[in-house]
């Protein structure tokens, strides 16, 4: 049985409320999921995304890694108003002077490096003994601290690491001058109760410990990110580091809304305080979830398209006499609106964007009206236009908006005797052009009259498709994954037609691959075709 106070609405004010300071790295180890790379620009629209919700740490990037990483990361430290800015930095002075180059603009600049000290990464990751390993710790934070004046130093594998070894690198981190110390569940192994027994006993037998913010850092490998973030905050620690919709590497990272909602639900039992403003918690979610192409799962807690919808009878009749009888939050709580506008082929412009609004979308003037036309179209050939069908021509929209190629018209002859035929004709840097090709299928054949118009080298390594609602008569949604030279990019395209949309999708991954090929001034794509 819960106390009363499970059913609270807003987030308890008190002055005893200790601060939590919220890390966001979706745009650094989010990023590092396969296949979720963003662009230049989705990167900037994001950071201007997390420094509007309240986030106080954006991990911009690893700026070491590439010249892409580290122009993302020091345009994002010029542009970012509130937020301080970090860049991760292995433990070698090349890295810590390239990091510190990255943020130097930042209005609160921080240099995040670490290194490993568990038995097991020592041993077979760093080739290394523990002493080594502890001269390191000094000699890399002593360095960040010569750049700037937040330093923040990782305990890689720290729950593996030997509770004797890892009180001796805390030690020495903070007495170099690092202000906060992060012990990661790198690998998500710690149990919840284990995670607070740690930092519990690290505060207590490093001296120094009341130097330093302590943070926590989750992966989600057995599914308790989100339970050990907390059990963190129990055993001393300050700060939480986590990403959009838990994206990462391997099973990913503990999810910022699910923390974040935690803290506020049950603010009862949970005495801390943060600044994200949560009514954006869906927008934040919509976006990261379009400019990766990771699908949000529809049971995801928080911002998933089931976290506030009721099909069972039982579950209908509590919540029309009381709300709060299987609801333990408001959606309007997390940007999301109870009152729903049934759209259908009467529906004006005004009333679709107002919907598209109310779903967390804003779009520009162009893909506004590019997404209600393909709604119109849409309107006209199903009996019923679900929130799911507009949703996928928001993220569409979303995807393809400011392509310099686009889908003009296509013809596909398909059947038992094959080859298959594709009469595809594309807009090109505002010129029409179409070929015809053949292929193994009709996916195949539109994808070589897209090769035919648009020469490539590109691999595709993922093509999937689903139905976005039930019925014969649903909007097929396709991923296509292509890539070129070692970098990788993901797009969507929706249409009631599989073939089309297919086109839309490769199309629009092409439109990707060319910001990534060019990096500066396109040359025109009419130069590049075949005669």
């Amino acid at each position: 049985m819960t106390s009363d106070n499970s059913q609270t609405q807003e987030p308890v004010q008190s002055s005893n409320r200790d601060r939590v300071i919220i890390f966001d790295t979706t745009l650094r180890d989010g990023e590092q999921s396969p296949g979720a790379t963003m662009t230049f620009e989705e990167k900037l629209e994001v950071a201007d995304l997390l420094d509007a919700l309240g986030v106080d740490v954006i991990e911009a990037g690893f700026p070491i890694a590439s010249e892409g990483d580290f122009e993302a990361v020091s345009a994002i430290a010029k542009r970012v108003k509130r937020a301080t800015v970090a860049g991760l930095a292995r433990a070698a002075f090349k890295d810590i002077d390239r990091c510190a180059d990255a943020v130097r603009h930042a209005v609160n600049p921080r240099i995040h490096t670490f290194i490993s000290t568990s038995p097991l990464h020592m041993k077979y990751k760093l080739q290394k003994d523990p002493a080594e390993v502890l001269e390191m710790v000094t000699a890399q934070v002593t360095r960040a601290r010569n750049h700037v004046g937040d330093v923040e130093w990782s305990a890689e594998d720290g729950t593996r690491t030997e509770m004797d070894f890892l009180c001796r690198t805390v030690e020495a981190a903070i007495k170099a001058g690092a202000t906060t110390i992060n012990i990661p569940d790198t690998v998500g192994y710690t149990v919840p109760d284990e995670y607070e027994r740690i930092f519990r006993t690290v505060r207590e037998r490093v001296p120094n410990s009341d130097k330093a913010i302590f943070s926590v850092h989750c992966h989600n490998d057995l599914g308790l990110a989100v339970a050990n973030t907390l059990a963190g905050l129990a055993g001393g620690a300050r700060q939480i580091e986590c990403t959009i919709n838990g994206i990462g590497e391997r099973a990913g990272n503990a999810a910022l809304e699910e923390v974040v909602m935690a803290l506020r639900t049950r603010a009862d039992i949970l005495p801390y305080s943060n600044n994200i403003e949560t009514s954006m918690l869906t927008r934040a979610s919509k976006l990261v979830s379009a400019v990766t192409s990771f699908p949000v799962q529809y049971n995801k807690a928080i911002v998933g398209r089931n976290a506030f919808a009721h099909e069972s009878g039982i579950h209908q009749d509590g919540m029309l006499k009381n709300a709060q009888t299987y609801e333990i939050m408001t959606p309007e709580s997390v940007g999301v609106s109870k009152t729903s506008l049934v759209m259908g082929k009467h529906s004006g412009r005004a009333a679709f964007k107002s919907k598209l609004k109310e779903m967390g979308y804003e779009l520009g003037d162009n893909a506004l009206e590019d997404a209600f036309k393909r709604f119109k179209d849409l309107a006209d050939k199903k009996k019923i236009v679900y929130d799911e069908d507009i949703e996928a021509l928001a993220e569409d929209g979303i995807g393809h908006a400011g392509e310099r190629i686009s889908v003009e018209a296509l013809t596909v002859i398909a059947g038992t005797m094959g080859p298959q035929t594709a009469t595809m004709t594309l807009n090109i840097d505002g010129q029409s052009q179409t070929r015809q090709a053949v292929g193994n299928g009709p996916v195949d054949a539109i994808f070589n009259a897209i090769k035919a118009l648009v020469p490539n080298e590109a691999t595709l390594e993922l093509y999937q498709v689903h139905a976005v609602t039930e019925g014969t008569d649903a909007q097929a949604e396709v991923s296509v994954r292509l890539a070129e030279n070692g970098r990788s990019v993901n797009a969507k395209g929706a249409d009631p037609d599989t073939m089309v949309a297919s086109a839309r999708a490769y199309v629009a991954a092409l439109n990707k691959l060319m910001v990534k090929r060019t990096k500066g001034k396109p040359e025109p794509m009419t130069a590049r075709l075949k005669p």
